[in-house]
């Protein structure tokens, strides 16, 4: 672990997150665009963002990783199916290549200092692709006879449920085995990319949770644990909640030179 800064206070950690870009204004300048909901979801447990934009260069994403103590890749568009080497299925039309580089980069950066790793829906299928596994294109043509995982429900509803494997990380977390989780994606995981274990599943079998394997806090879910999070009580029971605060508390114990696996949860 490197010199800590006497500055930073370990009790309140660095989060970097990652954004996209979007037409803004009158003349549709490309502006930074993120739901508040998740800055919502990490500052509730003690976290601080730092936002990571497509519109950095390389050399800044690796400074602002240099600095985090924890990265979190959010929601989106497809990711480039090129990056893990195949030609796109016809359903994949909103590809951002700069996002795409700027997320990969700041993910390579997170694995070698070895700060914690939250992916959250496509940034659990960035986390998969970085770390070199692919993708199932499109769930609805691709494993015929499955969910719908792009639900018709409000966003802040919960759609289908999720089993956990007995003894994983990430039942650790949630406390429970049983999710009911939203659901808004018709990408996947398919092949697990290095250090990557499945660790919870949909009724059809589609992946909906990874974990590391090795001494690094990492973890990606395929639902929206922040929507509707921001105005929500403050109950750790709640399984969404818990994820969020037991990252901050794995970013916490890195700022403070006591990184953990996510196997060891804090509980």
């Amino acid at each position: 672990m490197e010199e800590r800064d006497p500055l930073l206070n370990p009790e309140r950690p660095l989060i970097a997150m990652t954004t996209s870009l979007a037409p803004m204004g009158a003349h549709g300048l490309p502006g930074v665009k993120l739901n508040a909901q998740y800055i919502a979801a990490l500052e509730g447990p003690g976290g601080a963002t730092l936002l990571l934009t497509p519109a950095h260069d390389l050399a800044s994403v690796e400074q602002i990783v240099a600095l985090a103590h924890g990265l979190v890749l959010t929601g989106g568009e497809d990711v480039d199916p090129a990056r893990y080497g195949q030609s796109p299925h016809p359903t994949v039309t909103s590809v951002n290549p700069a996002r795409d580089a700027m997320e990969l980069a700041a993910l390579a950066a997170a694995v070698r200092r070895g700060i914690p790793v939250l992916g959250i829906c496509r940034g659990m299928q960035v986390l998969n692709v970085g770390l070199g596994g692919t993708l199932i294109q499109d769930i609805p043509s691709q494993r015929t006879g499955g969910l719908l995982h792009e639900q018709s429900a409000p966003v802040d509803k919960e759609w289908h449920h999720a089993t956990v494997e007995e003894g994983s990380g990430l039942e650790a977390i949630f406390g429970t085995r049983a999710l009911f989780i939203n659901s808004f994606h018709h990408q996947a995981v398919d092949v697990l990319g290095e250090g990557l274990r499945a660790s919870a599943w949909a009724e059809d079998g589609v992946v909906e949770g990874v974990e590391g394997t090795g001494d690094t806090w990492i973890c990606g879910v395929q639902w929206h644990p922040e929507r509707g999070e921001a105005e929500a009580p403050q109950d750790q029971r709640d399984p969404n909640r818990r994820l969020f605060w037991e990252f901050v508390q794995a970013a916490r114990e890195f700022a403070a030179g006591a990184a953990r696996p996510v196997s060891a949860a804090a509980g």
